[in-house]
């Protein structure tokens, strides 16, 4: 055997053993609808540890609104970039539980893993990282023993124990099940644009605790209208295409740039435009939230 071949045969062996410690980090990373005030969650991580205990278990939240699958996606997206590759989230906003909804592990371009149902809760990871290929979970391997009989627990019997599996190594990623067509259920919304002078996207979530409005507009796509620190841009808000809202809003750098009170656009953490009031919540004063059904356009 020449050196060349066997030079390529050593990639190749150490490109496989790569992709598959990236399955094998240990880290689960849960997401719900669930609260914390019963033992749901920690009876999935119950679940999580019996599989294998040295696993690593953190949460994104299990907050999200009742049903809320944006936000789920939403909050995915939001997080999954900072974390290593080879993570597994697990995340479980299911209102069609038990029902013909598929459930899948995504395996995006960047190695991540998302465990959860393909109920549009992968629409905004998919497109921002890339699908690398998808798998229907086998439920005759990969369900917790003894828990065909319930049909209302997938995020413990299914996610849980199949997101633990993938990332102790017990399985790998083509064992979890059939592969499936590199698409996702998706959640339809304004995608950010600019056409013309007039940016057009969606007001994506809330930043809860202070009720700043962020959209899915980026830096780069809003630094395109050349407005400078100080300049004013017209913003207009909609809920299902219906006017909720038109001002004047000053662009700034933080806010402190503005009064008290005040109105103001500014460049979140992800680097979004978003929108506040300095010491107050744009959201409650004027009765706004966020979704697939709010959207907003911005001009000079």
């Amino acid at each position: 055997m020449s050196a060349t071949v066997k030079k390529l045969l050593w990639l190749l062996l150490f490109a496989l053993a790569a992709d598959r410690l990236y399955a094998q980090n240990k880290i689960v990373v849960f997401q719900s609808d669930f609260g914390l005030k019963d033992g749901a969650v920690s009876a999935m991580k119950g679940v999580a540890n019996g599989v294998s205990d040295a696993l690593k278990l953190y949460d994104v939240t299990h907050e999200i609104p009742p049903y809320n699958i944006w936000e789920a996606a939403y909050r995915l997206e939001q997080t999954i970039p900072y974390w290593p590759k080879g993570t597994v989230f697990v995340s479980v906003v299911d209102p069609g539980v038990g029902t013909q909804r598929k459930s899948v592990v995504l395996k995006t371009k960047a190695g991540h893993f998302i465990v959860t149902p393909d109920n549009g809760t992968l629409t905004l990871i998919a497109q921002s990282e890339g699908i690398e290929a998808i798998r229907e979970i086998d439920e005759a391997v990969n369900r917790r023993k003894d828990s065909r009989a319930s049909y209302t627990f997938h995020g413990r019997d299914v996610y849980a124990y199949t997101g633990a599996r993938l990332a102790a190594g017990v399985i790998t990623f083509e064992q979890v099940g059939p592969a499936l067509p590199d698409t996702v259920v998706t959640i339809s919304h304004q995608p950010a644009i600019l056409e013309g002078n007039t940016l057009k996207g969606t007001i994506a979530i809330l930043d809860v605790q202070y009720g700043n409005l962020w959209t899915n507009i980026p830096a780069d796509l809003f630094k395109q209208l050349n407005i400078p620190a100080g300049g004013r841009l017209q913003v207009t808000l909609y809920h299902k295409g219906k006017q909720v809202y038109s001002g004047s809003i000053p662009y700034a750098h933080t806010f402190g740039d503005v009064p008290e009170g005040q109105p103001l656009a500014y460049l979140n953490s992800l680097m979004q435009l978003s929108f506040a009031l300095n010491m107050g919540s744009f959201a409650g004063k004027y009765h706004i939230e966020s979704g697939n059904d709010w959207s907003v356009t911005v001009k000079k």
